[in-house]
C-alpha cells in the first residue's frame, strides 16, 4: 500500500486536479464562484474571512519554504537546524492560530445561521470536513513536534520534504515516508484529498483573479 499512497496517489491527485479543473471551467464557467453569502449574513463575515485567508496565505508560504528549500541549502548559508525551527515555529504557530480561528468562526457562521445552513451544499460539507482534518493534523503535528512528543530524531525536512521533491522529479522515493509519524502522513493524505475534490467544490474560485474588481461599481446590499 505504501507504493500506492506515496508513489501513485500523488500523480492521480494532480491529474484529477488539472483535468477536473479544466473540465469544470469548460462545462460550467457560470458556476465558477464561491457563491457569496454576504447578503445572508454580512456582519459575521468581516473578521473570520480575514483571519482565514491571512492564516491560509501564511501557512501556504511556510509549506512552500519548508518543502521546496532543501536542508543542505539552509545549512550552506549558515542557518542551523535549531534556528530554522525557531523561525518556522514563529511563523507556523501564528498562521495555524489564525487559520483555525478563522475556520471555526466561519463554520459557526455557516451552521448557526438557518439561512446559511440551508444554502450549504453537500460539496461544501465535504470540503469543510477535509479542510478540518488537514488543519487539525497539520497544526497538531507541528505542536507535537515542537514539544518533542514525536521523538527527537524526527525531522520532516529529512523525510517528507525530500519525498515531495522526489515526486516533483517524477521519481518518487516511497521509502522516505516509511518513518514519518502517522499524523503527518494523514496531513499529506488530506492535502491529496483536497487536490482531488478541488475541481468539484467552491475552492476553484481561488484560481480566478478579479481584474475588474478595482474598477467596477460597488455592490450595495440593502436591508429588507
Amino acid at each position: 500500500m505504501s507504493g500506492f499512497f506515496w508513489g501513485a496517489l500523488p500523480y492521480i491527485a494532480f491529474a484529477v486536479l488539472i483535468l477536473g479543473t479544466a473540465y469544470r471551467y469548460w462545462t460550467g464557467e457560470r458556476g465558477w464562484s464561491t457563491k457569496s453569502s454576504q447578503f445572508l449574513a454580512k456582519d459575521s463575515l468581516k473578521v473570520p474571512i480575514w483571519l482565514f485567508h491571512l492564516g491560509l496565505l501564511m501557512a501556504f508560504g511556510g509549506h512552500v519554504i519548508g518543502i521546496l528549500i532543501p536542508k543542505s541549502l539552509t545549512d550552506g548559508v549558515g542557518i542551523s537546524e535549531h534556528l530554522y525551527h525557531i523561525i518556522a515555529l514563529s511563523g507556523g504557530i501564528p498562521a495555524g492560530i489564525l487559520f483555525l480561528g478563522g475556520f471555526f468562526l466561519l463554520m459557526r457562521r455557516r451552521f448557526d445561521n438557518p439561512r446559511m445552513k440551508v444554502n450549504t451544499s453537500t460539496s461544501d460539507g465535504v470540503i469543510y470536513f477535509v479542510l478540518f482534518l488537514a488543519l487539525i493534523t497539520g497544526f497538531g503535528g507541528t505542536l507535537l513536534n515542537a514539544v518533542g512528543l514525536l521523538g527527537d530524531e524526527f525531522n520532516y525536512r529529512e523525510c517528507i520534504s525530500p519525498w515531495f521533491r522526489s515526486v516533483l522529479a517524477m521519481n518518487p522515493d516511497v521509502s522516505l515516508m516509511s518513518d514519518a509519524p502517522i499524523i503527518f502522513k494523514c496531513h499529506v493524505l488530506c492535502a491529496m484529498a483536497t487536490m482531488i475534490i478541488f475541481p468539484f467544490t467552491r475552492l476553484v474560485h481561488c484560481l480566478s483573479f478579479p481584474f475588474e474588481y478595482f474598477m467596477r461599481s460597488n455592490i450595495i446590499y440593502r436591508r429588507k
